[in-house]
């Protein structure tokens, strides 16, 4: 008997863990490879460097920010509070 290999879709999860984390995950993962608006020249060209680093494609500017995400939930507020 001939034992058949399953084919992964997409950047799922190799472990166990059900079906709603794999869904998590390919969540995360898309939102980290997607681009995103720069905060300097506003062109949606900002791509992942690495864990936490961003990078603006048009302009090249370089900066810190979320893991997955250029901005955070606390990022956002702090940047709200120095406003006022």
């Amino acid at each position: 008997m001939v034992k058949k290999k399953r084919k992964k879709a997409g950047a799922l999860l190799g472990t166990k863990g059900g079906l709603s984390v794999r869904r998590k995950w390919l969540k995360v993962v898309t939102s980290a490879r997607a681009k995103h608006k720069c905060p300097r020249c506003l062109s949606k060209s900002v791509k992942r460097v690495s864990i936490g680093l961003w990078k603006c494609r048009n302009c090249g500017y370089t900066f810190a920010g979320g893991a997955y995400t250029p901005t955070t939930k606390l990022g956002e507020t702090a940047e709200r509070l120095a406003r006022s």
